[in-house]
């Protein structure tokens, strides 16, 4: 992570679990850290939580540097555009512009493909797909802008991007996150066909402990269901279920970024030894 000391990455949805576990990683490594979210004043708490929880569990940062890197919290809502542009024309007032992207940002859904909410289908795909797509758009172009020919672009998906869950009002999510695997593939060719050198990799973790369960619709996709889906008995909760934590997926990220810069891992699964699923 030596080479990284000192430049600039940006964290959306890094007011919790895994965004927040990135961003601690990446500011103990050394990087200056522009952490999104909607939720700016719960942007450090949940930093310093993350870290203090993979502290408990015995974890240490990979490639952890000799002093911390600086913390920046903006507030961004990845749904609106506005809010991306405002958000990275920040970073290139204030420092110079992005080396590292990570689009952590997502929500969970709820809605079936035959009902009416067209409004929640419109929310998953503005964040999980959309707004990704535009954050990448800005990060690139400053890469470019600044001759930046080692970049890294790194979205988070999903494993309900590589199969079909058997639940009836989570498909929309499984297609934003099948989305992103197209546009992450898309990407890498557009970028060959460019002969740039930035780098784009996949992360698609499978159940990771954080706060998304608490935000699924029970009237349109149970949380029994879900989880029943992922192996669980009944009765059982959802973390009774093999599953990793948010650091975890926050190595992998860490890990794509420190390989030499002609090495690209494209695409990486990171699930619990024991997934049913």
């Amino acid at each position: 992570m030596e080479r990284w000391r000192g430049r600039v990455a940006v964290v959306t949805g890094a007011s919790a679990g895994i965004g927040a576990a990135i961003a601690y990683q990446f500011q103990d490594a050394g990087l200056t850290v522009v952490a999104l979210a909607r939720r700016k004043e719960k942007i450090p708490v949940a930093v310093e939580e993350a870290r203090r929880e993979a502290k408990e569990r015995g974890r240490a940062t990979l490639g952890k540097a000799p002093s911390p890197g600086k913390l920046h919290a903006l507030k961004c809502d990845v749904s609106n555009e506005e809010d991306i542009l405002a958000a990275f024309k920040w970073v290139k007032d204030n420092l110079g512009g992005v080396d590292i992207l990570v689009n952590n940002a997502g929500v969970p859904g709820g809605s079936s493909l035959t009902g009416p909410n067209v409004e929640e289908w419109k929310r998953i795909l503005n964040v999980n797909l959309l707004g990704l797509c535009i954050c990448t758009r800005e990060a690139v172009q400053q890469m470019k802008e600044r001759g930046v020919d080692d970049g890294h672009i790194i979205h988070i998906s999903s494993r309900a991007g590589h199969y079909i869950f058997g639940v009836p009002g989570i498909h929309m999510y499984s297609a934003s996150k099948h989305g992103v695997r197209v546009v992450t593939e898309g990407l890498r060719k557009e970028l060959v066909a460019a002969k740039s050198r930035i780098r784009v990799t996949e992360v698609s973790p499978g159940l990771v402990k954080t706060e998304i369960f608490d935000k699924i619709d029970k009237n349109t996709a149970s949380l029994d269901a879900v989880t029943a889906s992922l192996g669980a008995s009944e009765g059982e909760g959802v973390w009774a279920l093999p599953h990793v934590f948010s650091e975890d997926v926050a190595d992998a990220v860490l890990y794509a970024v420190s390989t030499p810069p002609h090495v690209q891992i494209h695409e990486m699964i990171v699930m619990p030894v024991g997934e049913a699923v």
